[in-house]
């Protein structure tokens, strides 16, 4: 466990791998913590240095108030990479993670030498969507939500699966306060100008069942970035870094390998 100060308080990191070697970011998605991405890194190079945080609110990261702004999860995510040495890193970020990607990639573009985005878009939501979400939790917690929350994460395989009620559960321990805070930022995080501009390399996940960012949203990003590739995971949901690791690294791993080094 390792610990980066913020104003904020602490962010929660957690770093493997050589530490000479290119580093990888990762951030999670709303809702989750850096667990998120423990089925895939077995299968990825193990030649690289593997970065995680806990962005604010979630996991075992300080959180400050009921709103936050995707300004502020970036420049977390910039002190994170400042703390590393400055990068050039690969940016891994799945949903509000690809968000904060997005924009580290158009505010630091000297930080970034390629972007992994999974299940995301330039703009998530609408500000009318997340007030509702937030006044649904406000009124009966995490918990109250957390059914339509993981048809909208997983396949019906996963779900049918045992599995399902440990992510359920992550989910509903999740900080509320964190929790809203985040679904403000997500409600006022418009990145669609900004990544039209982005000229990095970027690979573009998609899960066919995803409930949250479909197909079609994902693809409509792709469409957006010069750069971009777009690779879709049959069968998976929202999450499909948990629901197929071994497909989801079939993908990012050759990226990896070509890119991460620079």
């Amino acid at each position: 466990m390792q610990a980066l100060s913020r104003p904020f308080g602490t962010l929660h990191l957690n770093i493997s791998g050589p530490q000479a070697a290119p580093a990888v970011v990762f951030a999670n998605s709303l809702g989750t913590d850096l667990r998120l991405w423990d089925a895939v890194l077995p299968l990825l190079p193990p030649n690289l240095r593997y970065v995680r945080y806990d962005k604010r609110g979630h996991g075992l990261s300080g959180a400050a108030g009921d709103v936050s702004t995707l300004e502020q999860h970036s420049d977390d995510a910039i002190a994170v990479i400042s703390a590393l040495g400055g990068g050039p890193v690969v940016f891994v970020g799945l949903s509000i993670g690809g968000l904060i990607a997005q924009a580290v990639a158009a505010q630091r573009p000297d930080m970034i030498c390629a972007l992994v985005l999974s299940n995301t878009a330039a703009q998530l939501g609408t500000q009318q969507s997340w007030d509702d979400r937030i006044a649904a939790v406000r009124a009966g917690g995490l918990a109250s939500i957390s059914d339509g929350v993981m048809q909208r994460w997983f396949g019906p395989a996963f779900r049918a699966s045992t599995d399902l009620a440990l992510w359920q559960a992550m989910f509903e321990r999740c900080p509320q306060q964190g929790y809203i805070a985040a679904c403000h930022a997500l409600a006022g995080g418009d990145q669609r100008a900004a990544s039209s501009q982005l000229t990095c390399p970027t690979l573009l996940i998609g899960g066919s069942e995803d409930g949250s960012t479909p197909p079609d949203v994902v693809r409509g990003l792709a469409g957006l970035i010069r750069r971009a590739q777009y690779h879709e995971i049959a069968g998976a949901g929202h999450l499909p870094c948990v629901e197929n690791p071994a497909a989801w690294a079939a993908i990012v791993a050759p990226f990896l390998k070509e890119h991460a080094h620079g």
